[in-house]
């Protein structure tokens, strides 16, 4: 099977480097008779997308340079959350590609429970979407009991006023947004 490996590190400082990494993927690879077409490494946070080789790796799998591709784990694949790490290894299996992780055993779209494996990912986005959402109402409702409120500012009584005279006057909610200098949705809220 041809086979890329992907490895990271946040940082060539601190006695950090991939040498571990690679050492036990190249002898995982051995021992299963992959053939290893490239290796794919990175220095730094895994929190974006916007890695060099990650997005050489995307670019390969693509064009399916690999059948295969091999990681540690999932948070030296990406630390960029559920949502996203999901939405990274479902592109893999859009293009052709299957993913093992090394060390997470579970995580191995080759093996039977495939299919098992990815709606419990699946299920973890969702419950990441909704703490994040529940989260962000606990902040919303904290700011408020200490007299904080969210949204958009409300316009004074006069800008009110002027926004009803440009709109008798005939005016595009547009032209009235250009002449006020406010935004056209917050005009279309006051018409």
């Amino acid at each position: 099977m041809k086979t890329a490996i992907y490895v990271r590190c946040s940082t060539k400082h601190h006695h950090q480097d991939t040498d571990n990494q690679l050492l036990q993927l190249n002898a995982f690879c051995a021992k299963q008779g992959f053939e290893i077409t490239k290796v794919y490494s990175d220095y730094e946070s895994g929190d974006s997308e916007n890695r060099k080789s990650f997005k050489a790796m995307f670019a390969d799998a693509s064009k399916r340079r690999f059948d295969l591709l091999l990681f540690w784990s999932l948070d030296r694949f990406s630390r960029e959350g559920v949502r996203q790490t999901i939405t990274h290894l479902q592109t893999l299996e859009s293009y052709g590609v299957v993913y093992k992780s090394y060390s997470e055993q579970y995580i191995d779209s080759t093996g039977i429970f495939k299919d098992v494996i990815i709606s419990i990912l699946a299920t973890l986005a969702r419950q990441e979407k909704i703490r994040i959402s529940e989260r962000v109402k606990a902040g919303l409702e904290k700011a408020k009991l200490n007299g904080k409120t969210g949204g958009r500012p409300k316009l004074s009584e006069d800008l009110i006023n002027k926004v009803a005279y440009y709109k008798r006057l005939g005016f595009s909610n547009r032209r009235i947004s250009r002449e006020l200098k406010i935004s056209n949705t917050t005009v279309g809220h006051y018409v």
